[in-house]
């Protein structure tokens, strides 16, 4: 089902001047992808979240289904 069993590699981008740091993606990752930032702002005046752990996606996209701003996208090559 994930991305490492099928021998597929995922990458996700956050595009973090969208986002406006609610952490729901945070919460949603079962690996532990992303984490709040702590002391950048993006151009909002929010800290958003970042990729903590790119190596560690599986490409599941329940963080990019969380989020209500549309700032993450998963790709999934096969």
């Amino acid at each position: 089902m994930t991305d490492k069993v099928a021998g597929r590699k995922a990458k996700i981008i956050l595009d973090r001047d969208l986002c406006k740091g609610c952490g729901y993606c945070v919460d949603a990752c079962p690996k532990g992808v992303l984490v709040m930032e702590k002391a950048s702002f993006n151009a909002a005046g929010f800290l958003p979240a970042v990729v903590e752990k790119p190596s560690e996606c599986t490409g599941c996209a329940l963080c990019a289904r969380m989020c209500p701003d549309i700032a993450i996208e998963i790709w999934v090559e096969e």
